[in-house]
This record gives structure tokens, C-alpha cells and sequence, in this order.
């Protein structure tokens, strides 16, 4: 049985440090304590720190750091109890215009979780969730967990399109789509707000540890906000 923490080499230019093997709050909570731990040190080489679900990975210049010394560091940071618990994470609001032309897989949703589409809605928009990690491509938040009558597989064959600013769900997640995209995801609303734009100084409007909570908007307010926000 594998003992945690562990750092395990990523190429020539990497760590994982992995906290766990299953997806759990307590284990995530420990991964960030890492992430922000090792990242204010200022280590000469490190480029990146990149958290997940369960791990995070460590990218560095191989030409400035000695590998080797990198890993016990990492391994010392690791294995040291966090100084303080996990800071308030940063509570971000997502307006969602369900349904519709925006919302194809809405009532699909409904029948699988034996609920009206409304329901559904009053469902999604219940809890807060938090951002596990960014993936896939250019800041799609991956969020969880949705209340377990929203469990829904993926579609059996991913659509060629997906919008930009797609809500979708998929197992235990719901997550954004920022960039149109081939997509598997039960689409049920679409918000106006650009989740990644290279532009902005802070190009991704999500990170690692976030809260998002969902508020669902009609269709004039979405075009209000969409005049602001175009993808």
C-alpha cells in the first residue's frame, strides 16, 4: 500500500507530490496547504506549481536546480503539518441562464434525477462548490460535489461543439466550458462570464480552492451581462 505523501519524479522537469488516492476535501485542503507553502518560498527554478485533486505538480528549470535537493525539499514541505488551517477560500458567484437553446440536456437531467427541470435548477444552485482543479483546457473549472441526484454520466458520444460558458455536469462534477470546444458533458445552462481571457492580467477567473455558487438569471439579464462579458 502506498504511503502518503509521496513525490514522485514527472519527466526531467517535474514532481508529483501526491497527498492521497481518492478525491476528498481533507486531501485537497492538503494539497493547497502544500501549493501555497512551497510557491512563497521563492525557490530559485521553480516555475510552477500546479494543484489537483489529490496531488500537485512541480515544474522547474533542470539547468538552475539540482533535482535531487528539489525532491527532499519538496518531500520536508510535504511532510510538515501546515503551519494554519486552509485559508477562507474566495467565494465567486456564476449567473446561469438554464435551459433552452442554452440548456439542451436540461430535461434529460430532470428525467435521470426523477425531478422537473426547475428542481433541477433550485438543485444546482443550492450548494457551493469548490474548484478542485483546472484542466482540459484554458481555465474549465472542475467543481464538485453536485448533490448526488445530479449524478449523471457523460453523454455516450461527446458533441462536436460545446459553447463557450457551458454549464455542464458529468458523475459527482459540474464544470464551465471557457472555450467553445468538443464537449461530453450534460449541458444545462450557459453563463455570459468569460472564464479565461489571456488578456487580463489574471487570465483565469477560477483557481484551485475557490467556491462557486451558481445564480440562476433569465434571459434579459444574461444579455445585459453579455454586453460586458463576450467570449
Amino acid at each position: 500500500m502506498a504511503q502518503y505523501p509521496r513525490v514522485l519524479p514527472l519527466g526531467d522537469t517535474g514532481f508529483t507530490v501526491e497527498f492521497g488516492d481518492t478525491v476528498d476535501p481533507a486531501i485537497h485542503d492538503r494539497v493547497l496547504a502544500f501549493a501555497r507553502a512551497a510557491g512563497s518560498l521563492g525557490l530559485r527554478g521553480l516555475q510552477e506549481i500546479v494543484p489537483t485533486y489529490r496531488s500537485a505538480a512541480v515544474f522547474f528549470d533542470p539547468v538552475q536546480v539540482d533535482a535531487p535537493a528539489l525532491m527532499d525539499r519538496l518531500r520536508a514541505i510535504a511532510e510538515s503539518p501546515p503551519v494554519s488551517s486552509v485559508e477562507a477560500a474566495r467565494l465567486v458567484e456564476i449567473a446561469v441562464l438554464y435551459g433552452g437553446e442554452f440548456g439542451p440536456d436540461l430535461s434529460d437531467v430532470a428525467a435521470f434525477a426523477r425531478l422537473t427541470p426547475d428542481e433541477v435548477i433550485v438543485l444546482h444552485t443550492s450548494v457551493d462548490y469548490r474548484v478542485f482543479m483546472l484542466g482540459f483546457s484554458p481555465g474549465f473549472p472542475y467543481l464538485g460535489p453536485v448533490p448526488e441526484p445530479l449524478g449523471i454520466p457523460r453523454l455516450s458520444e461527446p458533441r462536436a461543439r460545446v459553447p463557450a460558458g457551458s454549464v455542464g455536469l458529468a458523475g459527482s462534477q459540474t464544470g464551465i466550458y471557457p472555450l467553445e470546444s468538443p464537449g461530453g458533458w450534460r449541458i444545462i445552462g450557459r453563463t455570459p462570464l468569460r472564464l479565461y481571457d489571456p488578456a487580463r492580467e489574471a487570465p483565469f477567473l477560477l483557481q484551485a480552492g475557490d467556491r462557486v455558487r451558481f445564480r440562476p438569471i433569465d434571459r434579459e439579464a444574461y444579455d445585459r451581462l453579455a454586453e460586458r462579458f463576450v467570449h
